[in-house]
């Protein structure tokens, strides 16, 4: 394995460093590379050429590359922009030009010294390498979908080590798409060994070595192992009220924390109002001390912000993870009120109107960093929660061990996981995740590398939800009149945020001509304006009796007790996020056991 992972990193590095379109060598890299996948370093490293040569050489040895991985029966790849048989026809035309179109095109070489002293500072240009590359990217910061602050930390430096941790670079081809634009030159062929050697140390200690693997249901559907990204398959979604604990959709950002008997003895809450009156100590809470206090229990719906992006990338792509609509999960949350922590910390909420101190910011153990109003917090019908338990057992690891927090009605990067520090503050949270560009929605017009040309200041984060639903299921059923038209039974979800009650879901079967009204089979009996967890609903409708075609579009459409109506198309945003349109299905009408098209 060794030796053949040599061959190969020799043939990928080479190939890199001369920005060669020689695919026949590149192929034979990935091929080696695929052919030993068996671990996460080759795998991981297996994943990463393949992305790079799908790029680099635009789909000209992405279908050998392939084609190894189907050999060997790697799920480690997976590519959402481009399909295989896309691929392979793209490698067919490709090949059949002319060998002369094979040039090389050379690249000026600068030492590590040089990208060092290109980073941004004192209006310096910002520089970054990769595979022997070297990218000026200081136009495309503001663009960064992780946003400013992270791509910063590698400015004057190689790209490697961070995509190590965050390795949903490799989970797209979108990152190597958008750096080949910036490529300025080659590092020395010095430098770059001797970066290879820090990268192969590095490696050597796997972040995500101890993932919690043996709590995630194979039933699971992941868009990336590492780090963890995975969502409920749309014939489980609605199986369950309560979403099974190893069922319940992931979404990581970064390997999962870790802490042993004696760091859990250790760890500490922090929780600090020194922004109120600064003679307050700030308070510590240990995980015991939590768990005497009151406790709390509530049913709540999360549900990632990119929920649905799959649908936007169907007419133009987007960034992020292309989930379907299983990034969406319920559960019964026991815990604190964060409410009460504040206040046995001597927060007084007049005190902090007059001050204006109107955010209430949270930290994680990983370093993600969100908040929300402090009206949420303090709030008696708002239930927000410092939980330690779900579905009546201790938090799982990947859902937030040993504490987090639970903000019913809002997206669900605000459920702080493996909750560090809790903070007043008169602004929201510093960071990528309330700040940046991951958690805006931008205006339409807006692509890829537009963001630069807009003031994210002055677009709010998203907080509270909007308005969704789902179908999980569509089968054409024989009437029991014995008439000849046979009726089509639906079923699915519905969920709005901020507490709205959805009081009807309406169901098409003929592309939104006509509306039935479902029937609220779960979840209808919620408190009014907290609702903060989703209803099931079924409804039976005939078959469209004028319709030649075999598929039918099946439609649904919530409205929530602000008679707030999910549109026909959501508006497209270079994020992907909040993607409430109508929910469509193809079905199948002419078979009795449908087959459904996703």
């Amino acid at each position: 394995n060794d030796i053949n992972m040599m061959l190969a990193r020799t043939l990928h590095r080479t190939l890199l460093h001369h920005h060669s379109k020689h695919t026949a060598a590149r192929a034979l890299s990935t091929t080696i590379t695929g052919l030993h996948a068996n671990n996460n370093h080759y795998r991981y490293k297996y994943q990463q050429y393949c992305y790079e040569s799908n790029t680099v050489f635009q789909n000209r040895a992405f279908a050998v590359a392939t084609a190894a991985a189907a050999m060997i029966g790697s799920s480690s790849y997976t590519r959402t922009s481009t399909t295989q048989a896309e691929a392979a026809e793209d490698y067919n035309n490709r090949n059949s030009k002319s060998e002369e179109e094979d040039e090389e095109v050379e690249l000026k070489e600068y030492r590590m010294s040089e990208v060092k002293h290109n980073n941004g500072a004192s209006g310096k240009p910002i520089w970054v390498t990769y595979g022997g590359n070297i990218y000026d990217i200081t136009e495309f910061i503001a663009n960064h979908p992780g946003g400013s602050e992270k791509i910063i930390l590698a400015a004057g430096g190689p790209l490697e080590p961070w995509w190590n941790v965050y390795r949903q670079h490799y989970a797209t081809d979108l990152p190597m798409v958008l750096l080949q634009k910036y490529i300025i030159g080659k590092l020395s062929e010095e430098d770059q060994d001797q970066l290879e050697q820090e990268m192969e140390a590095l490696l050597e200690k796997d972040p995500y070595a101890l993932e919690p693997l043996q709590e995630r249901s194979e039933l699971l559907k992941v868009h990336s192992h590492e780090p963890m990204n995975a969502e409920v398959p749309h014939n489980q979604l609605t199986q369950s009220y309560l979403t099974p604990n190893n069922l319940f959709y992931i979404r990581h950002h970064h390997p999962v924390p870790l802490l042993s008997d004696v760091e859990l003895h250790q760890w500490r809450l922090k929780v600090d109002l020194t922004a109120l009156d600064p003679s307050l100590p700030i308070r510590e809470f240990s995980y015991e001390e939590l768990k005497q206090m009151p406790k709390s229990t509530v049913v709540a719906t999360l549900q990632c912000s990119g929920n649905r992006r799959g649908g936007y990338n169907e007419s133009k792509r987007t960034s992020g993870t292309s989930w379907y609509q299983g990034a969406i999960s319920t559960a019964e949350w026991g815990g604190v009120r964060l409410r009460d922590v504040l206040l046995a910390c001597g927060m007084k909420e007049e005190q902090a109107m007059k001050l204006n101190l109107e955010h209430v910011r949270f930290q994680s153990i990983d370093g993600l960093k969100a908040s929300v109003d402090l009206e949420k917090a303090m709030s008696l019908r708002g239930d927000a929660l410092l939980a330690y338990e779900m579905n009546g057992e201790p938090l799982p690891r990947d859902h937030g061990f040993p504490l987090r927090t639970i903000v019913p009605g809002y997206v669900g990067v605000r459920n702080v996981k493996w909750l560090d520090s809790i903070q007043l503050a008169p602004s929201e949270a510093e960071g990528a995740w309330q700040r940046g560009l991951n958690y805006k929605t931008l205006p339409p017009s807006v692509g890829l590398t537009e963001a630069k040309n807009v003031d994210l200041q002055k677009i709010p984060a998203m907080q509270q939800a909007s308005l969704f639903s789902g179908i999980t299921h569509a089968n054409v059923v024989a009437n029991d009149d014995s008439s000849s038209s046979s009726l089509v039974e639906v079923s699915g979800w519905a969920w709005a945020g901020g507490g709205r009650n959805v009081v009807r879901v309406d169901v098409s079967v003929d592309g939104g001509e006509h509306w039935t009204t479902a029937e609220i089979t779960e979840g209808g009996n919620q408190k009014v304006h907290r609702a903060w967890a989703w209803v099931f609903w079924k409804a039976t409708l005939p078959k469209p009796d004028n319709t030649a075609e075999s598929m039918v579009e099946v439609c649904s459409k919530a409205v929530d007790c602000a008679y707030n109506v999910q549109p026909q198309k959501a508006d497209w945003n270079v994020r992907g996020l909040g993607n409430n349109g109508w929910f469509r299905k193809k079905v199948d009408v002419d078979s009795s056991s449908s087959q459904q098209k996703q």
